[in-house]
């Protein structure tokens, strides 16, 4: 049986994905007993009761644990940081106060990538994240294709969000959907020519510092490829569910791989896989296959995740993509607009039936325009 110090190197490994250091460090590991069969049982101090990242450290605990030569099974429970406790934490990482937790009120969230730019992958998180509001569920979309960020186009909504009294970033809404981008931050069209750290720094904020308040579902617009931007978002939502959008051609499927294997090197749930651009449908309702066949049921087939839907390509889908208006909600009976519904629906399917708020903290999410003030991110990142 390994000793418990050898245990105790053993979870450096395990990460809080909030504070950035090992829970060894933090001293967060409350407990350990070792049974004469090999079981080890590991008590783990949460900062929150509703911790939204607790089956993260229930996995990795486990897993780091169980591969120690000699030991028979890892148990995991969890109990919470006294006041005082926290107080020393505190003092320890040199901060006035905890993380909240911006996302301990969002039940489940659902990154959307693709291999490559040029699928749709943006247009198709827009009109899914108005088609879950359009059900009745609380939903926000975080646009985190920082270079090719398009989200506020496509939901006809800018200007400077505001901060409440916290100084949380509030998220504009519209549609129904509450949304954050770094379209917000910058002159409209400007290019954003950040080196990697900066990118890195906003990206932590939005998932820090903005307040998105009770949400049924997060859907975050990842940048396309498997760059270290989407792999550090990837890894700041342990818990995030991924989506691959591909077009059918062989070609982008293949590419689209590439995204998912991305995922699973970084622990993400690849729930299912989107088919855009399924083929041209005319205004008369003629459909040509222009990029092929089958891409999507192939690469759900290769991942073994079910093919979520396939949206054809419409005029329509196109227009009021840059007239700010979902398609979904302008034309509900056009054929993208369905097969987005359907998608919407199967996604659903993969939440638990009652979709439970983890923790109410903080105040809850702002609507409308441009607020008054600084935000926190003024403070930190410069104009591009």
């Amino acid at each position: 049986m390994p000793t418990r110090d050898e245990i105790m190197k053993a979870l450096e490994v395990v990460i809080d994905p909030e504070l950035r250091r090992s829970i060894v460090e933090l001293g967060m590991v409350r407990d350990i007993v070792q049974h004469d069969d090999g079981a080890v049982d590991v008590t783990v101090s949460l900062t929150t009761p509703g911790c939204p990242i607790r089956s993260h450290f229930e996995t990795a605990v486990a897993k780091a644990v169980s591969g120690l030569e000699g030991v028979t099974r890892v148990s995991v429970t969890f109990d919470v940081l006294s006041e005082q406790e926290k107080g020393d934490l505190q003092k320890k990482l040199g901060r006035s106060s905890l993380p909240a937790g911006a996302l301990a009120q969002v039940s489940n969230v659902v990154c959307i990538g693709s291999g490559k730019g040029g699928v749709g992958k943006s247009t198709i998180t827009a009109n899914l994240a108005a088609a879950l509001a359009a059900d009745g569920r609380r939903v926000g979309v975080l646009d985190a294709d920082v270079w090719g960020y398009s989200i506020p186009r496509m939901f006809g909504t800018g200007g400077r969000p505001p901060v409440s009294a916290e100084r949380k970033i509030l998220p504009l809404e519209a549609h129904g959907v509450k949304v954050m981008s770094i379209g917000f931050f910058v002159e409209e069209d400007a290019a954003v020519v950040w080196r990697g750290p900066m990118l890195h720094k906003a990206l932590g904020q939005f998932l820090e510092d903005v307040e998105w308040g009770e949400l049924d579902v997060l859907l975050v617009d990842l940048p396309p490829g498997t760059g270290d931007v989407a792999m550090t978002l990837a890894q700041m939502l342990p818990l995030a569910r991924f989506v691959v959008v591909t077009t059918p051609q062989p070609t982008a499927q293949r590419v689209a791989r590439r995204s998912a294997e991305m995922a699973h090197r970084v622990d993400l749930d690849v729930a299912g896989v989107i088919e855009n651009m399924a083929g041209f449908v005319t205004p008369d309702g003629e459909r040509y296959a222009i990029f092929g066949e089958g891409g999507g049921q192939e690469l759900a087939d290769e991942l073994d995740v079910p093919l979520l839907g396939k949206v054809p390509l419409t005029m329509p889908l196109r227009e009021q993509s840059d007239a700010g208006v979902p398609l979904v909600l302008a034309d509900p009976d056009d054929p993208a607009s369905q097969a987005i519904r359907h998608v919407a629906r199967g996604l659903q399917a993969m939440f638990p039936v009652e979709l439970p708020v983890l923790q109410a903290t903080g105040s809850p999410g702002a609507h409308g325009g441009p607020g008054e003030g600084p935000t926190p991110l003024g403070m930190s990142l410069p104009m591009a």
